[in-house]
């Protein structure tokens, strides 16, 4: 290959990470649109471009069939004929003829520099395209660049990423060259570059932190179940542990608090329940709830269609339970899966006259 045409394809691909026979075949495809267009007279089909050996150039070519009696000049040479290109031709088979005019450098660069500049545009979208694909539903760091009707601009790698208003996190104040974590929510192919959306309150950035800083997660040891994040605010996520041995509350929160600190810090103060799973629904709802108290819980229904629990609380702990705006029977009923209905006990002895325990499951109250 010639000197200058090596140099500038490890360029390109130093520069655009893109491989080199890839550029190659751009260059070949550009000389070839090229000679067409300078013999438009003749039959092109069975016209090419490759690197010619002995200069390491690229030339054009037009692939002959060897016969007996030659037909079709363009397309056609005799065995002799062939033999003096090829030595070890024969009849049936196909020889290169070079064609590549002596005035064809200057008419080739002028015509092909459009044609390559696409190729290497749709080569590099490809290798975006693949790479942020792989991507997707995974974490990734990436530079604030700018925000454009309100919309976070984040620089990832060779891409600019979109950072959606439904995505941002609530009062949070996006300054220029911060440095962020966001989740790859999708990957769009356009006739440019590939459109990524990002997200910072997917809940799938939870449970990759966690599967970052707890290494009991990462093994297999802890299992998350189910998480339900209101970003910004709370986020309530259900862990049980394989080994009786381990306690997965204690494995989430590390020692002295470290892991689940690490993990407050990385989503700007959120506040984190873990709460302890566990395959009875009743205990399950009530661990839930934390840090609210819990008298008993009722099951009023359990179907595939629809599965509903009466809750009851002593008086002081009722706003709790709910939490601000329903905050925390929301979270608890998007995470059990269970829809919840909060009663203090004054509620229920107000709407019963008296309240009778033994048709409720009754727990001591403690923290969950």
């Amino acid at each position: 290959m010639g000197a200058a045409l090596l140099e500038a394809t490890e360029q390109l691909e130093r520069e655009k990470g893109i491989p080199k026979d890839i550029i190659i075949r751009s260059l070949c495809d550009a000389m070839v649109t090229a000679y067409k267009k300078h013999i438009r007279s003749q039959d092109v089909s069975n016209i090419e471009a490759q690197v010619i050996e002995s200069t390491g150039e690229l030339g054009v070519f037009r692939r002959k069939e060897v016969v007996e009696e030659v037909e079709n000049e363009l397309t056609e040479i005799t065995l002799e004929e062939a033999k003096k290109i090829d030595k070890q031709a024969k009849l049936g088979e196909e020889v290169l003829i070079e064609v590549t005019p002596d005035d064809f450098g200057r008419i080739a660069a002028q015509s092909a520099k459009q044609v390559i500049v696409q190729r290497i545009r749709e080569a590099e979208r490809k290798l975006i395209l693949e790479e942020f694909t792989e991507k997707k539903g995974t974490l990734t760091t990436g530079i604030i660049q700018r925000v454009e009707s309100r919309n976070v601009i984040v620089s990832i790698g060779k891409i600019e990423a979109i950072l959606p208003t439904r995505e941002q996190i609530p009062g949070e104040y996006y300054r220029v060259n911060d440095r962020i974590r966001v989740y790859v929510l999708d990957v769009k192919e356009t006739t440019r570059l590939p459109q990524v959306i990002v997200s910072q309150v997917h809940p799938r950035i939870v449970q990759e932190l966690f599967e970052l800083e707890v290494p009991e997660i990462e093994d297999g040891i802890v299992d998350i179940v189910s998480i339900a994040r209101e970003a910004g605010y709370r986020t309530k996520i259900g862990v049980a542990s394989n080994d009786p041995e381990v306690d997965p509350v204690g494995a989430c929160i590390g020692p002295r608090g470290s892991r689940i600190q690490t993990i407050v810090n990385e989503l700007k103060n959120e506040k984190i329940d873990i709460i302890r799973y566990s395959d009875d629904p009743v205990e399950y709802i009530i661990n839930a709830l934390s840090p609210a108290r819990i008298v008993s819980v009722e099951i009023l229904a359990n179907t595939e269609e629809v599965r509903e629990a009466l809750v009851i609380v002593p008086d002081d702990q009722l706003s709790l339970a709910i939490g601000r705006e329903g905050q925390n029977v929301r979270l608890a009923h998007r995470l059990t899966g269970w829809r919840i209905d909060i009663k203090s006990l004054s509620q229920i002895e107000s709407e019963e006259g008296s309240y009778n325990y033994g048709e409720q499951e009754e727990y001591e109250e403690e923290d969950a």
